[in-house]
């Protein structure tokens, strides 16, 4: 009598995940027309909402999913019209992706050291020395860089928490990559959002901020596969 209830469960949650994919696919697809909506209905509270998503897009490593690069872009080519305040908009908006990166960095450092030190496969302590490494050397640039990498952008604050990147060296990076994110992605929308071929292919273009922004994080994906291939080819040969 259980597996027919277990089974009724699974489908509920299985339809509940369908209907959140289409609902955030049909928001990427549209997002002209839903920030056109946000801003008639909500006014000045638009500057909250906008805030709310940068901020939540940067600063748990649940919403990945939420849309960053092109809601800044889209958003610059509503500021151009004056129906919202781009100046506003570029102080809130960094704001929000400074704020954003440092809640995820404190989730980081807190949760890091405790949960490397359970017993789980994957979480040993040389793993965790391993990452501390690498921010001592790289982290600065990491920290910048992933701010145009949808996803990676969202893990890489989490990961400098938990690699114990210094505090005042994280904070002066995750400045200068909000400032420089913002001001591309904004001026990008401001200056060139409205020319009438963006704006007849405004669908086209957010899949293309989308898909250019994934290109460096799908490279070096393929690439890390390449070098594993060779250097298990490699040490194949010399066995």
């Amino acid at each position: 009598m259980m597996i027919p209830r277990v089974q009724n469960r699974e489908l509920i949650v299985g339809g509940l995940i369908l209907e959140f994919i289409e609902l955030v696919f049909d928001f990427f697809i549209h997002l002209d027309k839903y920030i056109g909506d946000i801003i008639a209905n909500y006014g000045v509270w638009t500057y909250l909402i906008l805030f709310v998503v940068i901020f939540a897009e940067t600063g748990f490593v649940v919403t990945p999913f939420l849309p960053g690069d092109s809601l800044i872009f889209a958003v610059g080519t509503f500021a151009a019209t004056g129906v919202i305040d781009v100046w506003i908009l570029y102080i809130l908006l960094i704001a929000a992706a400074v704020l954003g990166d440092t809640v995820n960095y404190e989730i980081g450092r807190y949760i890091g050291p405790r949960a490397f030190s359970k017993e789980i496969r994957f979480l040993n302590h040389e793993n965790l020395l391993k990452t501390q490494r690498f921010y001592e050397r790289h982290g600065g640039k990491t920290i910048i860089i992933a701010r145009f990498l949808p996803i990676i952008r969202t893990f890489a604050p989490f990961v400098a928490g938990i690699g114990s990147m210094k505090y005042l060296r994280f904070l002066s990076f995750n400045i200068i990559g909000a400032f420089l994110w913002v001001t591309i992605a904004l001026c990008a929308g401001y200056f060139f959002g409205n020319l009438p071929v963006v704006r007849d292919n405004f669908t086209l273009v957010i899949f293309a901020i989308i898909g250019i922004s994934a290109i460096p994080a799908v490279s070096a994906y393929l690439k890390n596969i390449w070098d594993k291939r060779v250097a298990k080819k490699v040490e194949s040969n010399e066995g």
